[in-house]
């Protein structure tokens, strides 16, 4: 039990002096996506103050991120950018609690 505690502490204490980094083992990826559960208004208030930060033309009608068109898939496009941009710490996800870090690539699932 003392065994599983350190090692704990371990990676607790690593990811405070990685600089707030998302760090994970054998080099995971991570994305950041909208939370289901997140109404409209916030959804598109993440969109515009995303796209206000980052370039976010892959979303317009005719490139390759426009479908589905819908605003969960647009959002977490527009907030996955906006992550991506900014370095991949957690808080560049957070979008007032209505972001969520996935280490799945969510390119190969459609909010529906």
């Amino acid at each position: 039990m003392a065994k599983v505690a350190a090692l704990s502490l371990f990676f607790l204490l690593l990811s405070f002096t990685s600089g707030g980094n998302l760090m994970m083992v054998n080099g995971q990826k991570t994305w950041c996506v909208a939370k289901p559960s997140s109404d409209q208004a916030t959804l598109l208030a993440n969109i515009n103050y995303a796209c206000s930060q980052v370039d976010c033309r892959v979303m317009q009608k005719g490139c390759p991120c426009f479908t589905p068109d819908n605003l969960i898939n647009h959002a977490s496009i527009a907030m996955n950018l906006y992550y991506q941009a900014k370095g991949r710490n957690r808080w560049n996800c957070d979008f007032r609690s209505s972001g969520l870090v996935v280490i799945t690539d969510p390119s190969k699932f459609h909010f529906s």
